[in-house]
Order: structure tokens, then sequence, then C-alpha cells
């Protein structure tokens, strides 16, 4: 039984069905399947860790997708979930090496550098070098509002952070990037 055109609402209403749980699971994990890996995958750089913290995302959904009040939409809450995998992701390879988190991202400098399309000369190259040097909020503020587009008031929803301080942490990421790009 084919879903995938119905809204979220619709799904969810399926996924509380026994008899249409799985096609509604499939049917939300296609929707968004591709969004969720790009977010993950800007966060966590490499490929393969992005396809690993996507994995337990949609663990984590199917887990608690039955529980999901609603409060939010779909989208806002399934992006927490995949920012929250991907800090957790990042943390615990900061553990794994008992290594410091300039070092995590320095790694992560070193996987953008080591794409084998990497110009340093080219400008979207330099983008993501600048967007790895900033700290880990303003890197993920910058992301969900450059790439994703997301809104500040449904950012402030997925971060449980006040707009305001989502403003000012964007404001500070640019100002970084604008200056590091203009020095390199």
């Amino acid at each position: 039984m084919a879903l995938t055109g119905l809204d979220d609402a619709e799904l969810l209403i399926r996924f509380r069905e026994p008899t249409t749980k799985e096609a509604a699971y499939t049917a939300i994990i296609k929707k968004y399947q591709e969004r969720l890996y790009w977010h993950i995958r800007r966060l966590v750089v490499d490929h393969d860790d992005a396809n690993d913290v996507l994995q337990n995302v949609f663990i984590r959904v199917w887990r608690g997708l039955e529980n999901f009040k609603e409060e939010s939409q779909l989208y806002t809450w399934l992006y927490r979930i995949a920012t929250n995998e991907s800090l957790t992701f990042l943390d615990n390879a900061k553990k794994r090496g008992a290594i410091s988190l300039s070092d995590v991202e320095s790694g992560l400098e070193n996987k953008v550098k080591a794409d084998q399309s990497f110009d340093a000369n080219k400008l979207e190259w330099k983008l993501q070098l600048a967007i790895q040097q900033l700290p880990e909020k303003q890197r993920l503020v910058f992301t969900l509002r450059y790439y994703d587009e997301m809104p500040y008031e449904e950012m402030s929803k997925v971060l449980e952070t006040s707009e305001g301080a989502l403003k000012a942490s964007y404001h500070h990421a640019v100002k970084k990037i604008e200056e590091y790009i203009k020095n390199h």
C-alpha cells in the first residue's frame, strides 16, 4: 500500500493503525530521508557517519512515533531527533578518542579536505572549511538557517532556544565565515 502522497497528519493516523503502520512509517522515511541525511551530513561531514546517524534517527523515530503528541510539526520533531543524534555522535567521537573538541573539528576539516572533488580555491569549499571552524552551536544554527532555510521560529522549537539567541548565533557565524573566506 503506497502512502507517499499523504500529508503528515494522515500519515500519523495511518501509523497508529496496525494494518497500515509499516507502510505509513516507510512513507514518512521516504518523505524526509534525503532532507534529514543532508542535515546530518552537514554536521558530521562524513557520508558513512551520516548514514550511521540517520539509521539511529530512524530507529528512534520508529520507537517514539507512537507517542508523538503533535505539539509541533512532524518535520520539527524529526529534525530535533536528527540534531540530537548528530550532536551525540560528535560527543561520542570526542570521548572515544579522548580528544578535544578542537581535534574533532580538525578531523571534520580534514574530512572536507579528503573529499575527492576538494579544491581549496573554490568558494564552496572555502565555505565548507569556514563552517567547520565555527563552534558547534554556531555551526548548527548556520546550517539550519543557510542550507535548510529554516525560519528562526521553527529552529527555536528544534533547538529549544530563544529566537533572539539563534539570531545572535547566526550573526556571529556569518561574521566568522566572512572573515575566514577573506583571509584564506
